[in-house]
Order: C-alpha cells, then sequence, then structure tokens
C-alpha cells in the first residue's frame, strides 16, 4: 500500500520561491535601493544647493518651544523644556515630495508614454491587419462569384 505523502514544509518553501512574482519582487527591491543611492544623489547635489540658495540648507535646526524654557545640547538632543521639531519634518516632507517628483518624471511618465506608444502600434498594425483580411475576403468572394457566373454561363450552352 502506498501512502500519499502530504507536501512538506520545505516544498511548500520550494514552491514560495519559484512563483514569478516573489522573484520581481526581489528584483524590484534590488533596483529600489540602488536607485534610492541614485535619487538621493540628486538631492543632496542639486536640489539642496538649489533650496540653500533660497533659504537654508538644513531644515532640521528650526523648532519651537512648547513648554519652556527650552535648551538644546550641542548634540541636538533637547536638554530641558518640550521643543516640537518641525523643521525635521518639513525636511523630510520635501525630501519626499522631490524623491516622488524625480521619479514620476524620470521613470513614470517616460514609461507610461512608451507602452502608450506601443499600444499604439500594436493597434494600428492590428487594424492593418483586419484591412488585409478584408480585402482578401472581398477578393475570394470576387473570385467565387466569378467562378460561379462561369459555371452558370457553362450550364446554359449546354
Amino acid at each position: 500500500m502506498s501512502e500519499k505523502k502530504e507536501p512538506g514544509v520545505w516544498d511548500g518553501f520550494k514552491a514560495f520561491l519559484t512563483r514569478g512574482n516573489v522573484v520581481d519582487l526581489a528584483v524590484a527591491v534590488v533596483i529600489g535601493a540602488a536607485f534610492t543611492n541614485i535619487v538621493n544623489s540628486v538631492v543632496r547635489g542639486v536640489i539642496n544647493p538649489l533650496v540653500g540658495a533660497i533659504g537654508t540648507k538644513n531644515l532640521d535646526s528650526y523648532s519651537s518651544c512648547l513648554k519652556g524654557p527650552c535648551e538644546q545640547a550641542a548634540d541636538g538632543t533637547v536638554s530641558t523644556g518640550v521643543m516640537i521639531l518641525w523643521g525635521s519634518v518639513l525636511a523630510s516632507t520635501l525630501s519626499f515630495v522631490i524623491t516622488a517628483a524625480v521619479v514620476y518624471f524620470l521613470m513614470v511618465l517616460p514609461m507610461s508614454k512608451y507602452l502608450a506608444r506601443q499600444a499604439a502600434r500594436q493597434k494600428a498594425k492590428e487594424g492593418t491587419q483586419e484591412v488585409i483580411e478584408i480585402t482578401e475576403l472581398e477578393v475570394l468572394k470576387e473570385i467565387r462569384d466569378a467562378l460561379v457566373a462561369q459555371r452558370g454561363s457553362g450550364h446554359n450552352e449546354q
């Protein structure tokens, strides 16, 4: 008697790893990490100096004292009072918006335009194929009609 063995944990794990979406996700994470370095370089090397020309390069130093007296140590920690460090929140928000803009304008927008062009080309190609098929069908109908007419005229002569 042979017993059917249920798939083990190892088999399930192998099946999980070999599914396509897991591999796609792993590739996306690796490329995303590499792309983060590029975006951070653009922000540090181009955007921050432009923002620094208007205001300051370091927004982290901006804060408000909620409950005073507020004193900040040299390392940036609050020694007395309650401070709201709104500059760091603003810096993180600006970094996010700039990163999102760079990703959108350098990756998403060009890719969507490329895919739209590819879809238009494919649609045009399919439209041409339909015209060719319709034209061939019309020619075959004309040939059939001509053959029927020939047979009809040939039967009448006999």
